[in-house]
């Protein structure tokens, strides 16, 4: 792990840059369906194709290359290939006991990219973050509208599942946890306090970002928070950078970075998807285009980690890397502590 302070040091210094989406790159492969098996699972009994974590094991060296495009193209932070790295995501395909490998592996495989880019670049340190996704289902609301009262899952059970992915994740060399693309906030408050728990139980102290996502135009989580709401309900915890990513494109997430942004001490980081997708679900900004959006979160001073979610690659980001040099980081602003409910 990178020391905390070499983290806290460059934050201050400069606007760090995310990467990009993961699963855009890895389509570029067309991994067939044996492709995701590799030997290892070649007998695996039902379908894998698209379980993008298990690549980490049968897919290594694509896995690296990704990292090392999005390092080439600028990136200060990688996000591990972890997103739906928990036991109740891998349910999915029946891979549960596969979930500390394929964290751990994940974590190792971006942490040796990173050391690579940094001992290049002592100048500018590389930095790996843990992604804990949003698994498939929801603790705060009912799937079924038949039965408002019921749910899907319990906040003790996402609580254990996101403890052994952070566990596997810092044992895997990560310099920060992120607990990423938030559509319930109950979730994140698991994972919050599972990450809260592996600190005291280990005695170390991790950075840890959050970021939601605003499902639509109405400017709410799909559990219903407003940007305001989100920051108060998870404003407690000791995070590096409070945010949002996926779901919109840059010009559409401006008003909810605003928010946040003035009611906030953290770090404020931003990764839109390039654009809204097309009729056929893709992505079509191109990465100027992207960029020229990025720039009015600089010009407002609105940010201090930025990249690219879904549709994004290292086009994207070098175009954003190459604008944010120019640009301060947003100051962090000293608040006066008031009772928010």
């Amino acid at each position: 792990m990178m020391s905390k302070d070499t983290l806290y040091k460059a934050l201050k210094e400069r606007i760090l840059v995310l990467d990009g989406a993961m699963g855009t790159m890895l389509q570029r492969y067309k991994f067939t369906e044996e492709d995701f098996r590799g030997e290892r699972f070649k007998d695996w009994p039902s379908p894998v194709q698209g379980n993008n974590d298990m690549l980490s094991i049968t897919q290594p060296k694509a896995i690296a290359e990704v990292h090392a495009k999005y390092f080439d193209a600028g990136a200060d932070i990688v996000e591990t290939n972890t997103f739906s790295g928990t036991t109740i995501a891998m349910a999915d395909y029946g891979m549960q006991d596969f979930v500390y490998e394929l964290n751990y592996e994940s974590a190792k495989i971006a942490k040796k990219v990173a050391q690579e880019f940094t001992e290049k670049e002592p100048k500018k340190p590389r930095f790996v973050a843990g992604a804990m996704g949003p698994t498939n289902k929801t603790a705060s609301m009912s799937p079924d509208v038949n039965d408002p009262g019921f749910r899907a899952i319990s906040f003790d059970e996402l609580r254990i599942a996101y403890k052994q992915q952070a566990e596997a994740l810092l044992d895997g060399g990560v310099d920060i946890l992120l607990v990423e693309t938030i559509f319930d906030t109950l979730n994140a408050k698991a994972a919050l306090f599972a990450i809260e728990e592996v600190k005291d139980e280990r005695g170390i102290e991790v950075p840890v970002m959050v970021s939601g996502t605003i499902t639509d135009a109405s400017g709410r989580t799909l559990s219903g928070q407003t940007a305001e709401a989100f920051l108060i309900s998870i404003g407690h915890m000791p995070l590096l950078s409070v945010g949002f990513n996926c779901a919109l494109g840059a010009n559409q997430l401006t008003p909810y970075l605003e928010v946040v942004s003035s009611k906030s001490d953290f770090a404020i980081s931003a990764y839109p998807n390039a654009g809204l997708p097309n009729a056929f679900g893709e992505y079509d900004e191109t990465a100027e285009e992207m960029a020229a959006q990025i720039k009015t979160y600089l010009d407002k001073q609105l940010i201090n980690i930025v990249g690219g979610c879904c549709g994004t690659t290292p086009e994207h980001i070098k175009a954003i890397a190459d604008l944010v040099k120019d640009y301060k980081p947003r100051p962090l602003p000293a608040l006066e502590q008031t009772a928010a409910l």
